[in-house]
């Protein structure tokens, strides 16, 4: 059975310099047992048989276009496939910056040189890469990955260039920040946080958005604490620097501003507590801690403006109440804490059921009076001093009814006041 004739169908690349040299890829078929390769009449005389499919041919010297043919025991390639040689100075190449990225490549470098316009490969090595031709004289091209030092050559229709080193070194890999803990704070910084992530280790400097942190320590390879500088409310990237590169941002901290307190409602209460207080302000949303002096209270965050807190109970007297965030503790304000009123006498004791009479109720801490009562019944009252309050007796029926007064204090023990039915005629 005779051999089949084979076929050229394409080159890569499809133009070289006139003096040869350039390493050509052949595509086409039947190439197995190929015994020559012809650009024009003279014969390539070097070529490698890559697979039935590719050949690998460097070009003879030559000029003009010339046919590209592929001879084999059965026959020779007739297809038009033209090479064409190309007049051109070589391209030179006179820096290469930087001069040395990672044994993993992906570093951009910048050829410069001559006759770079025309370029077709750039190579590190014998390696080739992508490229961009910005301009004659600059080539922008991306190093692959490699390993020592090896020679950077550009190749253009002209000829390949000369050779300038490029070195690739054990450079760390870039720090990763995956956490940071807590991850708010306050604006006046100085607080201590931990940042987790991988290749941390030999961290030379950590910042808050712009700012330096105040100090760091390197625990391991996967942790650092830093202390917080200051800084103004919102979020603020964290990073990490080594000698691999500063961690990409992403990983966020939150400045948060000090709560500030504008009001207590009420401003006053019992001693023993229990009752409740809203508090009025800004920054309360995150609030952690709600005290009245020393003594913590219980309370419910409604708003980033507004808690209820329960009064804890306290000696007779002014507090502070405060209100602690991440963003810190905020101003005071008074909350007073009241005894409950004590009534001593009332005068007269006794009055008409029909009501109506002026009662002076004597005692102490009456000032405040919020109530008073005969029995269940409310009495419209005046208050004339801490220590007097001037009552009008409501109508009732005939008997004794227990007094009180009552104050954000508290409820007074009573006191008997009767009623007197009218005589009978």
């Amino acid at each position: 059975m005779a051999a089949a004739v084979p076929t050229v169908s394409a080159l890569s690349p499809a133009s070289g310099p006139t003096t040869g040299g350039t390493s050509v890829a052949v595509t086409g078929t039947g190439f197995t047992g190929a015994t020559a390769v012809r650009f024009g009449a003279v014969a390539a005389t070097i070529f490698s048989v890559v697979s039935d499919t590719l050949i690998s041919a460097v070009t003879p010297a030559g000029t003009g276009s010339v046919r590209v043919t592929v001879t084999r025991p059965g026959g020779t390639s007739s297809q038009l496939v033209m090479y064409t040689y190309v007049t051109g100075s070589v391209p030179v190449l006179t820096s290469v910056v930087p001069a040395s990225g990672p044994t993993a490549g992906g570093t951009t470098v910048t050829l410069t040189g001559t006759g770079l316009s025309g370029a077709t490969t750039v190579r590190f090595g014998a390696t080739a890469t992508a490229f961009t031709v910005v301009s004659g004289t600059q080539i922008t091209a991306v190093a692959p990955p490699g390993t020592g030092t090896v020679q950077v050559t550009v190749t253009g229709p002209g000829g390949t260039s000369n050779g300038l080193p490029y070195t690739y070194s054990m450079i760390p890999a870039p720090p990763v920040v995956s956490a940071v803990s807590p991850g708010q704070g306050p604006v006046s910084g100085g607080n201590t946080v931990t940042l987790t992530g991988v290749n941390l280790a030999g961290a030379t400097a950590v910042t808050f958005g712009a700012a330096a942190a105040i100090s760091f320590t390197v625990l391991s390879p996967t942790q650092i604490t830093a202390v917080v500088p200051p800084g103004v409310a919102g979020l603020v990237d964290v990073t990490v620097t080594t000698a691999g590169g500063t961690s990409a941002p992403g990983t966020v901290y939150f400045y948060v501003t000090t709560p500030a307190l504008t009001g207590a409602d009420p401003g006053s209460g019992p001693v023993q507590g229990g009752n409740s207080v809203t508090l009025t302000g800004s920054g309360l949303a995150g609030t952690t801690a709600v005290t009245f002096g020393a003594a913590p209270a219980a309370f419910t965050v409604i708003s980033d403006t507004q808690l209820a807190a329960v009064a804890p109970a306290s000696a007779p007297g002014s507090v502070q109440i405060t209100v602690t965030t991440v963003g810190g503790t905020s101003n005071g304000v008074f909350y007073l804490y009241l005894t409950a009123p004590v009534l001593t006498s009332l005068t007269p004791d006794l009055g008409p059921v029909q009501g109506g009479n002026s009662v002076t109720l004597t005692g102490s801490g009456l000032a405040g009076t919020t109530a008073v009562t005969f029995g269940a019944a409310p009495a419209a009252f005046t208050v004339i001093s801490d220590t007097q309050l001037a009552a009008q007796a409501p109508p009732g029926p005939a008997g004794p009814v227990g007094v009180t007064v009552t104050t954000p204090g508290g409820t007074s023990p009573a006191l008997v006041y009767t009623r007197i039915p009218p005589p009978d005629i």
